[in-house]
């Protein structure tokens, strides 16, 4: 049997660094979020360890290389092993970033797809394809980005064709939003209204490192930011509470400073909700 996620739900990205914690103490987590390209070729004992972990807890996933807006044809065979992996862990959530990594050969990162309506109508026809061969709604994340090459609409305004256009889900990251704001000099609050709250599957929140007053680095590597945790207690307030999920990618602490952080979004989650 499936669990389902409520609503009122936060969790932790699964990290190798407290993996036995987690088996060892079943910690108080809502969910934890895994990369499935991190899990896929790892041999018989890793996947006994996930399967222990899902036994206990809900699973949501946070792919690395679907790479949804690149020039290159979709990798069919990769999507079919993810699907084949959510099927395996019953893992209902699947969610990628709304840019690129890959055109000709991988590219190691994240790249802004262009804001204009030609790409936002190639980028949902491709999340359709995803959909249909994974059976399951793809979950886009806003991503953030420092240039915007060949931009000819507002950002908001290409998340919310692709979503509209490829019926599609919305993994809300409101640090992105907030490092986006300063980069890009709009208003983040403005931005989070707009979104359609009918289409936020969950969200993230993580720490970003100020290189300057106006240029901020997504590093995924510090604490959440007072600016950030308050950019979300609006986001509920404007959208209803959603399963919030706490990244940490480096400098990765010990789990329970970790949980401390995550009872911040405890707390929020409890303020909207009352």
């Amino acid at each position: 049997m499936r669990r389902r996620q409520v609503r009122r739900s936060v969790g932790i990205g699964l990290r190798r660094e407290f993996l036995a914690d987690v088996l060892q103490e079943t910690p108080a987590v809502g969910f934890w979020e895994v990369a499935p390209e991190n899990w896929i070729p790892r041999g018989n004992e890793a996947s006994r360890e996930l399967a222990e972990i899902r036994e206990r807890y809900p699973l949501t996933t946070h792919g690395l290389s679907l790479s949804i807006g690149s020039p290159d044809p979709l990798d069919e065979p990769f999507i079919l092993a993810i699907k084949d992996f959510l099927d395996r862990y019953q893992i209902d959530l699947y969610s990628e970033h709304l840019s690129y990594c890959s055109a000709q050969g991988h590219l190691y990162d994240l790249l802004p797809i262009p804001f204009t309506d030609e790409a936002a109508d190639y980028v949902a026809g491709r999340v359709r394809r995803v959909q249909e061969l994974l059976e399951r709604p793809l979950i886009l994340e806003n991503v953030s980005y420092y240039a915007a090459p060949g931009q000819e609409i507002r950002e908001l305004d290409f998340v919310r064709q692709v979503l509209e256009q490829a019926d599609c889900k919305l993994l809300l990251d409101v640090n992105n939003v907030y490092v986006n704001s300063v980069n890009h000099s709009y208003d983040p609050y403005e931005f989070i209204r707009q979104l359609p709250s009918e289409r936020i599957a969950y969200g993230h929140i993580a720490g970003h490192f100020d290189e300057a007053p106006d240029l901020l680095i997504d590093t995924h590597g510090s604490d959440v930011k007072p600016e950030v945790w308050k950019l979300l207690e609006y986001a509920y307030q404007q959208h209803g509470v959603f399963p919030t999920l706490l990244e940490r990618d480096f400098n990765i602490p010990p789990l329970a400073e970790l949980r401390n952080q995550a009872n911040k979004i405890s707390a929020l989650q409890d303020a909207a909700d009352g």
